[in-house]
């Protein structure tokens, strides 16, 4: 259900712009002038709504469509009602992306809570720490430490601590209750409320009498245009740094230990849990509930299943899951065949 309290419509954007805009073609032209307002699933879309098809699969919705106009495949234009603009492109969900980050720029970054004031007198930041511009947002009940430095268009939200000597780059949003220690954060870093960063590591020596802690002496380093979910933790690394590359992603309550070392432009879903000193690669992507044990690597463009368990190096290019994870045909072949002689079927 569309409440415009939190999201607001747009004001209207003409389908000749916003094709121009998403890489697509707008099969009829005198819908050029026709604008869209908003976004909308196939089966409760309206008048002003965009919406679209991934596959053919979908395509039975098609038939009974009232949005203003649909993105969809070349195969299935010819299945759009004549009321409906069609905008045809080879990849329809990257468009559609495209298409509602320019309907509803504000949903892309979390906005202050408080709008009142840049700099709220509620908030507690030591002499020392060095604020780049006046544009920076600190709401309140922010603490921020000495030796602190945030970069400009930065916005701190409501609870957050960031502690003595961490860098904050510029652009980039730290959400309710985050908290930052021992971090260098780069650019344009989007941090969900809850976040923690740069805490102990775990680690721990056992003896005959009980275990000693480790001393955790490393950092975590965020580089740029990365965004972490909601509630997940990244510890700091014990004598190395903890890294979190480029563009990379991560859902929410996800847990990264120490000395984890996270390529550019991966994604990690919800309840990943990465033990302490992983590589991973570029491009690496982690289903939800994957376990990854310690001092593993994974390289590029591997993809796990999941809730899969990791527990050995996974080749580049890979696609594995299970418990163990293995190459996914064998998982899946293996599958196939306990189901057939628990139900007593032939292979």
């Amino acid at each position: 259900m569309e409440d415009c309290r939190f999201f607001p419509r747009h004001g209207g954007i003409k389908l000749s712009e916003m094709a121009a805009a998403i890489d697509a073609e707008l099969v009829d032209a005198s819908a050029a002038d026709i604008v869209v307002t908003g976004v909308a699933p196939l089966f409760c879309c309206g008048a002003g709504d965009l919406s679209y098809v991934a596959s053919r699969k979908n395509a039975d919705w098609l038939t009974e469509l009232k949005a203003t106009a649909v993105i969809c495949q070349q195969n299935l234009a010819q299945l759009v009602p004549a009321n409906c603009a069609v905008l045809v492109t080879a990849k329809p969900q990257i468009a559609f992306a495209r298409a509602t980050q320019l309907l509803y720029p504000d949903a892309l970054k979390p906005k202050p809570f408080v709008a009142d004031e840049k700099v709220s007198p509620l908030a507690r930041i030591h002499p020392d720490a060095h604020l780049e511009s006046d544009d920076v947002i600190v709401e309140p009940g922010a603490v921020i430490g000495a030796g602190v430095q945030v970069g400009s268009g930065t916005v701190i939200g409501p609870g957050v601590a960031i502690g003595p000597g961490c860098r904050i780059g510029r652009g980039c949003v730290l959400s309710a209750d985050v908290t930052i220690q021992h971090a260098l954060i780069g650019n344009n870093v989007v941090l969900h409320p809850g976040v923690r960063i740069g805490q102990d590591g775990f680690g721990y020596a056992p003896t005959e009498t009980g275990l000693v802690k480790i001393v955790q002496i490393g950092r975590v380093i965020v580089q740029d245009n990365v965004e972490v979910g909601a509630n997940s933790s990244i510890d700091r690394g014990a004598l190395d740094d903890t890294v979190i590359g480029e563009g990379t992603k991560i859902d929410n309550l996800v847990q990264v230990g120490h000395n984890v070392r996270i390529g550019r432009f991966c994604v990690i879903v919800s309840q990943v849990g990465i033990s302490g000193s992983v590589t991973i690669g570029d491009g690496v992507m982690l289903g939800g509930n994957v376990g990854v044990n310690g001092h593993l690597t994974i390289g590029d463009g591997a993809q796990i299943a999941g809730m899969s368990a990791v527990a050995g190096d996974v080749p580049p290019g890979a696609k594995w899951g299970g418990i163990p994870a293995r190459p996914i045909r064998a998982f899946l072949k293996d599958v196939a065949e306990m189901n057939a002689r628990a139900f007593g079927k032939k292979k």
